[in-house]
């Protein structure tokens, strides 16, 4: 199965060695990320290494193990999707429209995201944590 990841995601899967990070390594599922999630994730690095108690160079390595199982797609792939996505969550999150801009690009399976504001989205399949735990177990 492939999964959209939301950066809340990432970020809790280097916060801490959690279930998140070892579903994110699950060898049988496959995760998609839109390049500009790398940004948003380099923009917090300092507060994530605060919270985590990891320095800077700890979370580039969590970082770089994750991302072996993560598939990133360029902004190019997602581009054609951006109008449409914004019109199902940017009124919500503009932050968001690249993850759901990518679930409509490419096959998939859903977004994998514990934002509340994806619950209400139409036409895609929003999984939480605790989905993804009852879908493996």
């Amino acid at each position: 199965m492939k999964f959209v990841i939301d950066t809340n995601v990432l970020i809790s899967a280097l916060l801490k060695d959690s279930v998140t990070r070892e579903i994110l390594l699950f060898p049988s599922l496959e995760f998609l990320l839109p390049e500009y999630a790398l940004e948003e994730v380099d923009a917090h690095k300092g507060e994530i290494s605060k919270r985590s108690g990891l320095s800077v160079e700890e979370i580039d390595i969590v970082l770089s193990v994750l991302l072996e199982n993560i598939s990133i797609t360029p902004i190019s792939k997602i581009k054609p999707y951006l109008t449409k996505a914004d019109k199902l969550i940017g009124h919500i999150d503009p932050f968001d429209i690249p993850f759901v801009a990518l679930a409509l690009a490419v096959e998939n399976d859903g977004i994998w995201s514990n934002d509340k504001h994806f619950e209400n989205l139409k036409g895609i399949k929003v999984w939480k944590t605790a989905d993804l735990i009852n879908f493996i177990s």
